[in-house]
């Protein structure tokens, strides 16, 4: 007994069901991706390009300047500090200190906030070709056991507070806007000069968990 339906019409109809069934699997495949994503492959909520290390006071150095004055870091803090360290300045100090120059230079009218640090473990004087490409670097000869002193082996670059906490670390030849980044929002957030604890907390939230926060 026939229902009535043609060979040629049931064939229509099951190429139009295809049909369908593809158009909704093609406008469902992005969602389920997506999900697929967000639950086995989340991305990281970290938004800091240098390292966040352990909250710790800066360790106290000490040295002299070339003019002799004495040099105590403690002395730098109610700023934000970019320390290198090395013994004299090779190939791989003086793209140390043009990345730290140019990431001063990007933050514009608040880069008076931030200095610029070059302990010098070798024992010599910073040369005058040396402080003529890098104008407010502060050079410091110091003992070789200060660059033991700083955490990270591998590290090149460390951002210390304005209460004298190690904050982040960097490699000696870091990407310019990683670093020049992570001290824009840093002084974005801080909008005093010295800190307290709970606004280290907040920095310390900031780039733990990539929300964004002022004080």
């Amino acid at each position: 007994m026939s229902d009535g339906t043609s060979p040629q019409t049931a064939a229509a109809v099951a190429r139009g069901r295809r049909t369908i069934l593809l158009v909704a699997a093609a406008c469902l495949a992005p969602v389920l991706a997506s999900y697929v994503v967000y639950f086995f492959y989340p991305r990281s909520a970290v938004i800091n390009y240098g390292t966040l290390l352990k909250t710790a006071p800066a360790p106290p150095i000490e040295g002299l300047q070339n003019d002799g004055a004495s040099f105590r870091l403690a002395d730098l803090r109610g700023r934000w500090v970019l320390v290198a360290a090395g013994a004299g300045c090779d190939a791989g100090c003086e793209r140390t200190l043009y990345a730290m120059r140019q990431a001063h230079t990007m933050q514009g009218k608040e880069r008076e906030r931030v200095v610029r640090v070059w302990l010098d473990t070798g024992g010599a004087e910073a040369s005058a070709e040396l402080r003529t490409q890098h104008p407010g670097l502060v050079v410091a000869r110091v003992p070789a056991s200060a660059r033991a002193s700083l955490p990270g082996a591998r590290s090149g670059i460390w951002l210390i507070d304005p209460i004298g906490n190690l904050v982040l670390s960097y490699p000696g030849d870091p990407d310019i806007k990683g670093l020049a980044q992570d001290i824009a929002r840093l002084l974005q957030a801080s909008r005093i000069g010295f800190l307290d604890g709970p606004t280290m907390v907040k920095f310390r939230q900031l780039f733990a968990s990539g929300k964004p926060t002022t004080s």
